[in-house]
């Protein structure tokens, strides 16, 4: 271990992590083993080599750092150390007082054998070994044999016998944003302030300040290229549009081009780079969404008529998920007999076209409606080139299709976090991505809301609902985003459904970022205590503690360099919650009744506990969350 599927599929980890591996070493007799870790660096025939350390029963370990993003090999090669099961041996007898006297010849074979067949950089010193050895007496030559230096030479220059290696394990290390990143959605069409007139690139441009005093490091779009005309929605997901209604950009496709094109309100792609250019500025990289789906206007029905599949009387099916029906939408056919290799090149063509022009986040729409095989040939094909291209997939899905797209190449998924609010489900889902097999391949990015999901806990919920939400998102998960108006609380809900009232999908908005009662100012201290504490950088670390009452969720989150936090959310958001939680002192070298040092991260507050239960009282009216920092009394006397 680690390894994915019997080593299949690639095991993920992030660029800086170190890589643990472990493997049981068995053999016949009572041999001395011995084993490394050979670890083939991207694009590298040249291995570097890490030895096996014994843990017990067994069981070895060897550790390995990752200093370059792309794909690694590693195998495990183990053997029978011929000279160290001779050295076992000739001390057990010698310490016993048995005659050692054909053991001692046994040994100088042992070593001429060696030098027969030894590496040209070892001979010299087992030559001088030998002589040294055939000059000595008895006593001096068993000393000589049991010597460390005669030990080390003959380890470095082990003929291996019986030597065996495992099969290669893949190691995908990725940039540091594929697992540690917040991410702001927002539609470009809807920031020039004013309903009456489309937002484009530029109006963006205006908004990076804000995106970037709150602390987030991607700003993602929905699709941005031209919509068709065709079925356009309207209002309220209508069919009867107004002259002025923009329709959904997830209607692909017009005279204008496709998805190579820029819808022409929106701007040129020279107006693009200058935004891509401002982001960068800030610290923010672009994610664009990548959303297989055609209007009935796209180029490709035109030019590519066997990429669909067209019903009896010549017309083609539009896109459906019912109840929900998408009549300005039709779906390429993956399995039409003309679709490959044509389609899927083409497709690797609009990502390969994106990422010519700086962009490396691709959020997917619905891959698992998608062939499986496709995806992996193409973030394959992408990432043998740009390594450091990540594909995120919005696949709401059952588990083991979502862990499917994980194992295959995507670096992120969308979860079920949306909808788990109680604290058995936190703790069990979190757990189950954390503690098994998945934390090798699956990273959640914890989204608290989404143009299409206004959650039901968040529509009735208000304020405190909002900050609970982000504080689980933003502590629990190395990645976690919202889709613009969380920020400002906003929530109206189609009555019934988990859908925003007059959704941004089908009109132009004009948002007040500066409404009263907003959580910009919590959102950002949330971010910046994420960027400070790398106890949060992860999904992983995670450790569920003591809190009596189910209302409050209380964890330990740390990371390997020692960084730790306490965080405790109130889940209620209307009513005061108290709960007596259980201080860790244990952790620090505290005990039961000893004091230790206290931050209150979100109030910058700094007090000291005493003792290991500690009371704390949520008000929803106020902060429904807590963040500390503990240290004991004595790192602060250093």
């Amino acid at each position: 271990m680690p390894q994915v599927n019997a080593g299949q599929f690639p095991v993920r980890r992030i660029l800086g992590d170190i890589v643990r591996v472990e493997a049981d070493l068995l053999s016949d007799g009572h041999d001395k083993l011995v084993g490394e870790i050979l670890v083939y660096p991207p694009n590298e025939t040249k291995f570097v080599a890490y030895p096996l350390t014994l843990i017990n029963n067994d069981r070895w370990f060897a550790e390995f750092p990752t200093a370059l993003i792309g794909r690694h090999q590693f195998k495990i090669v183990a053997w029978k150390d011929d000279y160290a099961s001779f050295v076992s041996e000739l001390t057990k007898k010698h310490e016993a007082g048995l005659v050692t006297t054909l053991e001692v010849e046994e040994g100088l074979a042992m070593i001429r054998e060696t030098l027969a067949r030894a590496r040209p950089r070892a001979k010299p010193l087992l030559t001088g070994l030998l002589r040294a050895l055939d000059a000595a007496v008895e006593d001096e030559r068993r000393n000589v044999l049991l010597s460390p230096s005669t030990i080390a030479l003959m380890r470095g220059a082990d003929l291996r016998k019986f030597a065996v290696i495992s099969h290669a394990v893949i190691l995908d290390v990725e940039p540091v944003n594929a697992g540690f990143a917040s991410w702001y959605e927002m539609f470009p069409r809807s920031q020039s302030g004013d309903v009456a007139r489309h937002g484009n690139f530029r109006d963006v441009i205006a908004q990076l300040p804000r995106v970037a005093a709150m602390g987030f490091d991607v700003l993602y779009f929905p699709p941005i290229h031209p919509i068709g005309q065709t079925n356009r929605k309207g209002r309220h997901n209508t069919l009867t549009p107004a002259p002025d209604d923009p329709g959904s950009p997830y209607a692909i496709g017009s005279a204008d081009g496709g998805h190579d094109a820029i819808h022409p309100e929106l701007g040129t792609l020279e107006d693009f780079q200058a935004l891509r250019e401002a982001a960068a500025a800030l610290g923010i990289s672009l994610a664009l969404d990548f959303a297989i789906q055609c209007s009935p206007d796209h180029p490709w029905l035109k030019e590519h008529k066997d990429w669909f599949d067209w019903r009896a009387d010549g017309s083609i099916r539009y896109a459906e998920n019912p109840p929900k029906k998408y009549e300005d939408i039709v779906n390429v056919d993956f399995y039409a007999p003309g679709a490959k290799p044509g389609l899927w090149m083409a497709l690797r063509n609009v990502v390969q076209f994106w990422v010519d022009q700086g962009v490396l986040l691709f959020r997917v729409d619905n891959p698992h409606t998608k062939p499986l095989p496709f995806w992996e040939w193409l973030i394959a094909d992408i990432r043998g080139r740009h390594p450091d291209v990540i594909f995120l997939a919005e696949a709401f899905t059952r588990p083991k299709v979502m862990y499917r797209l994980a194992k295959i190449g995507f670096s992120q998924s969308y979860s079920y976090f949306t909808w788990r609010n109680t604290k058995a489900e936190l703790e069990a889902y979190i757990t189950e991505l954390t503690t098994t097999a998945v934390k090798e391949y699956f990273r959640p990015h914890f989204f608290v809301n989404t143009p299409d999901i206004n959650p039901h806990f968040l529509q009735n919920s208000g304020r405190a609902g909002h900050l609970i939400r982000a504080a689980l998102g933003a502590t629990l998960s190395g990645l976690w985003g919202v889709y613009n108006g969380f920020e400002l609380c906003e929530a109206a809900p189609i009555p019934g459904k988990e859908e925003y009232f007059d959704s941004e999908k089908y009109t132009l908005k004009d948002w007040n970022y500066d409404r009263p009662g907003n959580i910009t100012g919590e959102i950002a201290a949330l971010n910046r205590i994420r960027r400070e504490n790398t106890a949060l950088q992860s999904h992983l670390g995670v450790e569920f503690l003591l809190a009596y009452n189910d209302q409050v969720l209380y964890f330990r989150k740390y990371a390997t360099d020692g960084n730790m936090l306490l965080i405790a959310v109130s889940l209620d958001p209307f009513n005061a919650q108290d709960a007596t939680i259980e201080v860790p002192l244990w952790r620090f070298g505290v005990p039961d009744d000893g004091a230790i040092y206290v931050e209150d991260l979100m109030r910058d507050l700094n007090f000291t506990w005493h003792g290991k239960y500690q009371p704390v009282h949520f008000n929803p009216g106020e902060l429904p969350f807590c963040i500390w920092r503990l240290s004991a009394p004595h790192s602060q006397d250093r």
